[in-house]
């Protein structure tokens, strides 16, 4: 520990050192470059997060930097949780990436460009959880959104991806502008730039409207609704390493910023503002799995699934505030206990899903599910972890996603215990709607497994697909190997869970709720691991009574038919069709397809196509953009590309400088 203010002090001098080393060694040995700096610096900040956990918060000052003045550099329990999963998603991303961009050898500006941009992007999400400066903080979000859509922007000249990294970086720029207001409200307030004077802030004013400020800043970052737009685009585009990291750790950013506000909100503002965040969040649990469950793309799957995992972090965050205002002790623990919780799960499930479509799309070289099928004889290993990542986001033991899950539903049966009308009421809607969420989810990902992996394939590919290789098996391996222990022994994460919580909450986990839960929690646990090891046995005793066994394959028994073809298989847009009728009303179906007319004896072949447009986007986005669009579009004439323009503008630019000195305007 006494050497740590130090090497995170030199932080930019190790990060200069490192790019400088990027950019100079070969291309495929740039991914290893970035793979050890990335290690580097995560161990140096997980030791003191884990002391931090266990009671002992790190803290130091760095003196003098230009007009900022002092500022401190901290890891409190809340800091030192984000830390820990920083760090794991970034290694393992970092070393799934080395294999996924292989094939891409031959660009070696692009991959120092995306290793460098990945290194930045990997300590700036560390500064962001560890500063307590204000405008310090800011200008680290800045450089986290500005270094991820440059990973987003991989394949840039694709058109589609350009779009996408564009879009996020605008809307990135929009929750910056949105986190400076609140913050300047801050600083006018009490005249300093210190984050702990954001809680002088909320006593000064009591007012809900800071903290919907700092909430549509940080929900741009997360993915609330109406601020979820570009996840279903920059996932898609973005590399699938990228795709996993960004969805199980930059949108964390968001939930980060979140709770540490929400730690500051006085004792009056705490019913309101978690009642507002617990409906917004419903709300975007719903909305997120009624998307998934429809789309053809995978990846643009996952991205819609992460807003619905966002919305159930939204749902706990919101239950611990509204209990903490009662006070409710059970409210309190399971509401912030499973925020946390479910942080790190859906960490840990989202990029193995992530890695896991990679691996997809690395053999078939397509990412639309209605176009796939068969994989789990070419895929086997690919199609086992996509399976075991699609349980645990469907809260099913003995993965981790029920853990956090089975938290939450108990905190909101405790909330519905309460003798409040009010609190009754919202705590049954969340309550139904988590549990229709919950079903949801086992749908999509039923209809996403199902198609992709099982059957025969549904079109030909230019070539067979086949496993990927061992270095894309090892992160996502890993991982799986993490949710099942963290669902078989829960406990192991009692004591740093304890550390973060006892930073929100001032309260610890050893109180009679808790315990209660953590019990019950402990016994499905063990109950799952015996079921696991039962298993295990006996696939090994079968394997053994029929190593020796000579085994015959034939064609399925077709009930006397055997001239089926691929495409009479059941579509994915089979399945949901009873979801897209039930949800009309959400989910927006376009058809496209031209009617066979009576004169028509012979047609020409037809075509049928459907398609969803998002909500939000093009009913409420798109109508507020489109007054903007037409000013910017009368200016569009200066832009004509003639190099002589450009000189004129600059020559009546320093003209008009020129006038306006000697008439005294400037």
């Amino acid at each position: 520990m006494a050497h740590i203010p130090t090497l995170i002090s030199s932080a930019w001098l190790f990060l200069a050192v490192f790019l400088i080393l990027i950019a100079v060694v070969s291309a495929k040995n740039k991914g290893r470059v970035a793979f050890l700096a990335t290690g580097i610096a995560g161990l140096v900040t997980s030791v003191p997060a884990v002391y931090a956990l266990t009671g002992t918060p790190f803290s130091m000052m760095l003196a003098g930097i230009n007009s900022l003045g002092t500022v401190e550099i901290a890891i409190d329990g809340l800091s030192a949780w984000f830390v820990i999963i920083i760090n794991l998603i970034a290694v393992v991303g970092a070393l799934y990436g080395m294999g996924y961009l292989k094939p891409y050898s031959s660009q070696h500006q692009n991959l120092s460009l995306h290793w460098g941009a990945f290194v930045v992007f990997h300590l700036s999400m560390l500064w962001v959880v560890m500063l307590r400066h204000t405008l310090a903080f800011l200008v680290m979000w800045e450089i986290m959104s500005v270094s991820s859509m440059l990973l987003v922007m991989f394949n840039y000249s694709q058109r589609d991806t350009f779009k996408a990294a564009l879009s996020y970086l605008i809307q990135m720029h929009v929750g910056v502008a949105i986190l400076t207001t609140a913050f300047l409200w801050v600083y006018f307030t009490t005249g300093s730039w210190q984050m702990s004077s954001v809680a002088k802030a909320f006593e000064a004013h009591q007012s809900v409207g800071l903290f919907l400020l700092f909430f549509a800043g940080f929900g741009l970052k997360a993915g609330f609704i109406p601020f979820h737009t570009w996840l279903p685009k920059a996932h898609p585009a973005a590399p699938s390493h990228i795709s996993g990291v960004m969805s199980g750790v930059i949108v964390k950013m968001g939930i980060y910023g979140i709770l540490r506000v929400a730690g500051f909100l006085p004792q009056s503002l705490l019913m309101t503002a978690g009642e507002i965040l617990m409906l917004i969040s419903t709300a975007t649990a719903l909305y997120g799995i009624l998307l998934s469950a429809i789309q053809k793309d995978l990846k643009r799957l996952l991205a819609f699934c992460t807003v619905e995992n966002i919305g159930i972090v939204g749902m706990a965050i919101g239950l611990g505030m509204v209990g903490k205002s009662l006070p409710n002790h059970g409210m309190i623990m399971a509401g912030f206990g499973a925020a946390l919780l479910h942080t790190l799960n859906h960490a840990l499930f989202k990029p193995l899903l992530f890695f896991a479509a990679g691996n997809v799309y690395t053999a078939t070289h397509s990412r639309n599910i209605e176009s796939l099928g068969g994989l789990l004889k070419k895929m086997p290993v690919t199609a086992i972890l996509f399976l075991v990542g699609a349980m645990a986001i469907g809260g099913l033991p003995p993965f981790n996603g029920f853990i956090s899950e089975f938290v939450l539903y108990s905190g909101l049966v405790a909330g519905f215990r309460v003798d409040s009308a009010e609190i009754s009421t919202l705590m049954a809607v969340s309550l139904t709607a988590l549990v229709m969420v919950g079903g949801l989810s086992v749908f999509a990902f039923t209809r996403a497994f199902g198609v992709t992996f099982l059957g025969t394939p549904r079109t030909k590919l230019e070539h067979e697909p086949k496993e990927v290789s061992k270095l894309m098996l090892i992160s996502p391996v890993f991982l799986a190997l993490l949710m099942v222990l963290i669902g078989v022994f829960p406990g192991l994460l009692l004591m740093p869970l304890n550390g973060a919580l006892m930073q929100i909450t001032g309260i610890s986990l050893v109180t009679p709720p808790a315990i209660t839960v953590l019990n019950l929690l402990t016994r499905i646990g063990t109950t799952s691991g015996i079921l696991i090891a039962v298993a295990g046995a006996l696939w090994m005793v079968r394997r053994a009574a029929t190593r020796n066994l000579v085994v015959e394959r034939n064609e399925t028994w077709g009930c006397g038919y055997n001239a089926g073809t691929p495409r009479i298989q059941y579509t994915g847009m089979s399945f949901t069709r009873s979801l897209t009728k039930l949800s009309g009303f959400i989910l927006n179906e376009k058809k496209h397809f031209q009617e066979i007319e009576n004169h028509h004896i012979s047609p020409d072949a037809r075509g049928f196509f459907t398609h969803y447009p998002e909500l939000f986007e093009t009913r409420i986005i798109r109508p507020l953009l489109w007054p903007f669009l037409m000013v910017f579009n009368l200016f569009v004439f200066i832009h004509n590309g003639r190099v002589q323009s450009y000189v004129l503008y600059g020559i009546a630019f320093i003209l008009l400088i020129l006038i306006g000195t000697m008439l005294n305007i400037i």
